[in-house]
């Protein structure tokens, strides 16, 4: 008899195999309990997310984690910026956060390079 394991829910692998009282996707390498497994779809419509997974909201205040090279600016964002009260927006090319940064004006950034803060 062969029990079906449940597909990944992080990449939907179908390829799982149990490890002691894990499951684990060999495709992801994401490991999780079968017992606490997540409703189907959790992962993905929680919203958008920062570097480090936490979910971002409008109003937050966020921290760049590495220095970014602004067009026409000489030295750039530096790492440990601080942004206050970010919109989330659907922007071009992954730019997913508009926001206003002191000495250089609006802008928008990608939530890859930001975490909460």
């Amino acid at each position: 008899m062969t029990e079906a394991l449940p597909p990944c829910p992080e990449c939907s692998g179908v390829y799982t195999y149990e490890m002691g009282a894990l499951l684990i996707c060999p495709e992801c390498g994401h490991e999780w309990s079968p017992t606490s497994a997540e409703p189907a779809g959790e992962g993905t419509d929680g919203g958008i997310r920062d570097a480090v997974g936490n979910v971002l909201a409008d109003g937050d205040t966020v921290t760049v984690i590495k220095t970014l090279k602004v067009k026409g600016s000489p030295s750039g964002i530096k790492a440990g910026t601080k942004v206050r009260n970010i919109r989330l927006v659907d922007g071009v090319d992954g730019h997913d956060i508009d926001c206003r940064i002191d000495g250089f004006g609006p802008m928008q950034l990608k939530s890859s390079v930001v975490k909460k803060a």
